[in-house]
Formats: C-alpha cells, sequence, structure tokens
C-alpha cells in the first residue's frame, strides 16, 4: 500500500478555520476506511475523526464534534478535514491513516490502523 499523504496545515487564530486533505491510494476504494489522528507535544496520538467508504459513515471524537467536519471527493480516495472554531489546544500534528473495512468499534485506538502518513501541523495563536 501507499503512504497517504496530509496537506493543508499552517498558522491560524483562535476562531479560525482550516481544511486538511488525505489522499490515499493502493487499497480497493470501496473499501477504504479514513481516520484523522493528532498529536500534541508530550500527549498521546489522539484520535479525530473515522470515514468509511464501505458504509458511508464518519464518526467524531467528543472533543471536535461540531467544530470538525470530514467529507470526501467524488472518486472517494481524498478525505477533507474541515476545522471551524479552532482553538489553541488544537494545536497538533495531524496524521492521516488509512486502511480497509469499517471504523468499528476500536476505530479510536491508534494500533488499528496500518498505513499512516507523515503528518502536517496545525498551529492554532493569536
Amino acid at each position: 500500500q501507499v503512504q497517504p499523504v496530509e496537506s493543508g496545515g499552517g498558522l491560524v487564530q483562535p476562531g479560525g478555520s482550516l481544511r486538511l486533505s488525505c489522499a490515499a491510494s493502493g487499497f480497493p476504494v470501496d473499501y477504504y476506511v479514513i481516520g484523522w489522528f493528532r498529536q500534541a507535544p508530550g500527549k498521546e496520538r489522539e484520535a479525530v475523526s473515522c470515514t468509511s467508504n464501505k458504509d458511508d459513515s464518519t464518526l467524531y471524537a467528543d472533543s471536535v464534534k461540531g467544530r470538525f467536519s470530514a467529507s470526501r471527493d467524488n472518486d472517494k480516495t481524498t478525505v477533507y478535514l474541515q476545522m471551524n472554531d479552532l482553538k489553541p489546544e488544537d494545536t497538533a500534528v495531524y496524521y492521516c491513516a488509512v486502511d480497509i473495512g469499517r471504523c468499528g468499534s476500536v476505530w479510536s485506538r491508534p494500533t488499528r490502523w496500518t498505513t499512516w502518513g507523515q503528518g502536517t501541523q496545525v498551529t492554532v495563536s493569536s
């Protein structure tokens, strides 16, 4: 499988917005499941969202519900993470992970995922 590629990180003021992209390949498209995670310095990797092509569903971590929204392009190989009302505590390296199947009950565990991108830095600061 090919490593997914993230883009779209940067510096934004509190209350601002950013959109991240994750471009994936190497798996059968209809079986993609794409997750977003983030890791702040000194902290464990934290789940953000999971999007499943197999059952057209997206799950979110409680910490981002109502502020972050995931969507896909028409060919279902790219997932976008729209992040609104950003807070300083959202500052982290954001990683995209790709696998096959559905999100399932363990989607938030980093060990569930087999293929990771390099990450993109998001900094929320005034």
